[in-house]
């Protein structure tokens, strides 16, 4: 079991990182992408991922997809972060990959969460949780606890836009920008006051989304 005296900091994350090409860090934990040579090459990747998580004791969220398997540590007996036996783990899944002939795609690794504006989010939380049959965060966020559905979190603000609801995408800052420039290309409103943390969207109907990287979370929008 873990502690939260083992979550590693930012700078020692980043250290690790460096020797782990195939990861990304995404709130709170590592993920990656392996795009397998055949379906049935990426269940045996499955299968490998799983049996060094039972060695391990340490249990990964797995996304099996044709040939291509998500994948994501975060040590949850750490509060959700980043500790030795996640990056551990993340390594002995690439030598697997690697054995299996599977490639990295780390940018394909998308986590969106929904943000509400609200001007009192315990008025409005639990209807959410319950609803959607969340568990509440230490931050006041809603997650999945099997790990399926988007985070929803609330950003309290006396001034909420007229849609409260927005979405945010989170991609690594690696990859980050060609996901601006598509998106820019569309014609959509960019306001970069708060890259490379996160850039606000917003569509030709007022409707806002935030593209953001590991460098913010949970940004506080700019009010129309």
């Amino acid at each position: 079991m873990g502690t939260t005296d083992d979550v590693l900091s930012q700078s020692q994350v980043d250290a690790a990182l460096a020797g782990l090409p195939d990861w990304r860090y995404r709130l709170g934990g590592l993920v990656s992408v392996f795009k397998a040579p055949t379906s049935a090459a990426a269940l045996e990747l499955v299968a490998a991922v799983g049996l060094a998580a039972e060695q391990q004791d340490h249990h990964p969220d797995l996304d099996w997809r044709y040939n291509r398997v998500f994948v994501r540590y975060s040590s949850h007996d750490a509060g959700g972060q980043v500790t030795p036996r996640d990056t551990a783990a993340a390594a002995a899944a690439s030598e697997a990959a690697a054995r299996l002939g599977a490639t990295a795609e780390p940018g394909l690794h998308r986590t969106v969460e929904v943000g509400i504006d609200t001007e009192d989010p315990a008025a409005i939380s639990e209807v959410w949780r319950v609803a959607l049959g969340y568990r509440r965060g230490s931050s006041g966020d809603l997650t999945d606890p099997y790990g399926r559905g988007p985070a929803l979190w609330f950003q309290e603000t006396s001034t909420p836009n007229a849609n409260r609801l927005h979405l945010d995408i989170h991609r690594s800052k690696a990859e980050s920008a060609p996901a601006l420039e598509k998106t820019a290309a569309t014609g959509a409103l960019m306001n970069h006051d708060h890259a490379p943390d996160w850039v606000v969207v917003t569509d030709a109907q007022g409707n806002r989304l935030c593209l953001c990287t590991e460098e913010g979370h949970g940004p506080e929008l700019p009010k129309a």
